[in-house]
């Protein structure tokens, strides 16, 4: 019988974002379902290359099999390396892997191939992957998306399970205003800058609102200020959730313009909040949501492909409602649920 279940995730100190809402969430899950559920972070420093390695190995030295007396029932471990953990009941539910060491791998995203021992320490984290996935009782996947890239890497199959956004309760329907909505950590695989050049291609007056912190705001702010277009961006830096879903509510539509993303919460607080979204066609998960036309509108990765959809959803404002309702709708079918996701980990390490 399983009653004590230990979480297992890394934490790269000093960040936050839709990792640590999806593993609270978890808990939170746990706990409301019956079980003694806690989260076991350790920290993760990917750089140099040789910290990664270290990190696996504190993982891999861990007794999980007991805590204080208690038997730990089942371990849930969430991603690389916490998922190298070693425990005789075992359930991985994957966000993603060392994407460097996989899809990001020779993109202007990778920060491993730089290094002299890059591709010696990238088959080396393949190799452990390969190895130490299997040995789980189950897997499960984020997503298709990352369920894809198991399966498309390391010939592995996993099943992919959605849970609900950390907002789900609080999202509500608003007006339509004359913003377009982005809310992200400002960084270069987010690409907000896609969406801040879009405005030199618009002929419509279309504004854009960004919410969350970065690391080189100063970047966003020149690129602004290089193409005149202050008067038509915000910058909000981080925001309460409170503030959030009202900025939500009141957009004109969502936009998500990441690349490769593993899940991503805007695209699902977007559409409960009765949006359209704009994505790109490289976007990863967003797209396994967005039905080109219907919910949203799926564009190249191109300046001028956002600006002719900004314009589109901004000059016909009674289309843009249909395919908010339409979004809305969809993930109100699909009926995301915490209940499922513990049934899920549950009956699969009994």
């Amino acid at each position: 019988m399983i009653r004590n279940v230990l979480i297992c995730t890394t934490q790269v100190p000093f960040t936050s974002g839709g990792a640590e809402y999806h593993v609270d969430g978890l808990q939170r899950a746990l706990t409301d379902a019956g079980y003694s559920a806690e989260i076991v972070r350790l920290p993760f420093k990917w750089y140099p290359p040789d910290e990664i390695m270290r990190g696996a190995l504190a993982w891999r030295l861990l007794d999980l099999t007991e805590s204080n007396g208690k038997t730990v029932d089942l371990v849930i471990a969430m991603k690389f390396p916490c998922y190298l953990v070693a425990h005789p009941n075992k359930v991985l539910w994957i966000m993603h892997q060392h994407r460097s060491a996989y899809n990001l791998w020779g993109t202007k995203y990778d920060d491993l191939s730089t290094y002299p021992e890059g591709v010696r320490v990238r088959e080396w984290i393949r190799d452990c992957d390969n190895r130490f996935i299997p040995q789980a009782r189950k897997v499960f996947a984020n997503s298709k998306t990352v369920a894809d890239r198991l399966r498309r890497y390391n010939q592995i199959e996993s099943r992919p399970l959605y849970h609900p956004p950390p907002t789900i309760d609080q999202l509500k329907t608003g007006d339509f205003g004359e913003y377009v909505f982005y809310p992200s950590r400002l960084e270069p695989q987010k690409r907000q800058e896609l969406l801040i050049e879009a405005l030199q291609f618009t002929r419509s007056p279309v504004q854009i609102v960004f919410a969350g912190g970065s690391h080189n705001l100063e970047f966003y702010r020149s690129l602004i200020k290089r193409i005149d277009v202050a008067d038509r961006v915000k910058l909000l830096g981080f925001i309460s959730r409170t503030e959030m879903v009202e900025w939500y509510a009141n957009s004109l539509a969502v936009c998500y313009l990441p690349f490769d993303e593993d899940y991503g919460y805007v695209t699902l607080e977007g559409m409960l909040s009765a949006k359209p979204i704009v994505i790109t066609r490289d976007s990863g998960g967003p797209t396994e949501f967005i039905e080109n036309e219907r919910d949203g509108l799926i564009v190249d990765p191109e300046p001028i492909a956002v600006a002719d959809a900004l314009d589109r959803l901004y000059l016909d404002k009674h289309r843009t409602k249909q395919m908010g309702v339409s979004a809305r709708e969809k993930i109100m079918q699909i009926n995301l649920s915490w209940n499922n996701v513990v049934d899920q980990l549950i009956s699969a390490g009994t």
